[in-house]
């Protein structure tokens, strides 16, 4: 048995939850996925995982085994890339967190070059609106947005955007264009909200700034669903400039009050602090800084 493969499997298994995903991501039957994670309990003298006909089920011992064959995988991923990094080209999976509508619209459109240029690195990419635990939930890479907070991470900007008041210009047609913040009492918003919880938005009045909360019949957890509704006319919202930025240069959404525009907020890459970086992941991140600085308008 080769050990650190089997390792190496079981934190794949952990981390996709089936034989088969595995098998599939290795190029390998799920039998022969299955053979060395049973030869992996018998080495250890523990049974790490419980198969069922529907799911895999990790036990408790599996559990504890799996939090230092994370780090075991990747400090020899992190040996091999720096004894050969000059002789190899990067290789393996780099797996990245992101917000659905920032991967969809910023980050996929710029992995063709990217394949093409490191044919052998993969991307895992996850999406999800709230921040995930990186170490606990496996990832090496998540793209954060506003102000950092937590110093156990490393970070590299990524970009900054402008937050903007937006609306299509059949709703203004129809309801006006707004002139000053108390105009918005006259508007019907689109709500960004958490289950019931609105997020009010920030906007700038001369040097202070305000908090407004918006009303309106439409309340969404997810920003594509906020750029549909200004599309369709439903109302006025506050969302990033990248959210909508092709729609508002050709014309099909206008920006409303641009003086109330808070200050820009940034978007970080951000991945654990205290770690060697593999060399796949540290050319992802090169790649990305170097690409959305070509991209900044």
């Amino acid at each position: 048995m080769d050990r650190v493969n089997a390792i190496r499997l079981f934190v794949r298994l952990v981390e996709c939850g089936s034989f088969s995903a595995v098998g599939r991501e290795e190029g390998i039957g799920q039998p022969a996925v299955s053979k060395q994670i049973g030869a992996l309990e018998r080495h250890l003298g523990a049974q790490l995982v419980l198969r069922t006909s529907r799911q895999v089920v990790i036990t408790d011992a599996g559990q504890t085994f799996y939090e230092s064959a994370r780090q075991l995988v990747d400090d020899f991923d992190a040996l091999e890339s720096s004894v050969g990094e000059r002789q190899q080209s990067p290789r393996g999976v780099v797996r990245v967190n992101t917000a659905p509508a920032h991967g969809r619209l910023c980050i996929t459109p710029l992995l063709p070059a990217f394949f093409r240029q490191y044919p052998d690195v993969a991307i895992e990419l996850s999406v999800s609106e709230r921040h995930v635990d990186l170490v606990g939930d496996g990832v090496d890479l998540a793209v954060r947005h506003g102000r950092l907070v937590d110093s156990s991470l490393t970070a590299r900007k990524l970009s900054e955007t402008d937050f903007v008041l937006a609306a299509s210009p059949a709703y203004l047609a129809a309801h006006g264009i707004p002139t000053r913040l108390a105009d918005l009492d006259q508007h019907t918003c689109i709500v960004f909200a958490n289950g019931r919880e609105r997020y009010p938005w920030s906007l700038k009045v001369g040097k202070e700034r305000v908090s407004y909360v918006p009303h309106g019949s439409l309340l969404t957890g997810d920003a594509e669903h906020i750029r549909a509704a200004v599309l369709c006319g439903l109302g006025i919202a506050q969302a990033p400039y990248w959210l909508m930025a092709k729609e508002i240069q050709s014309g099909e959404i206008d920006v409303v009050l641009p003086d109330l525009q808070p200050e820009r907020v940034p978007i970080h890459l951000v991945y654990p602090a205290g770690r060697r970086v593999p060399m796949r992941v540290r050319v992802f991140i090169d790649y990305l800084v170097a690409a959305f600085a070509r991209e900044e308008p």
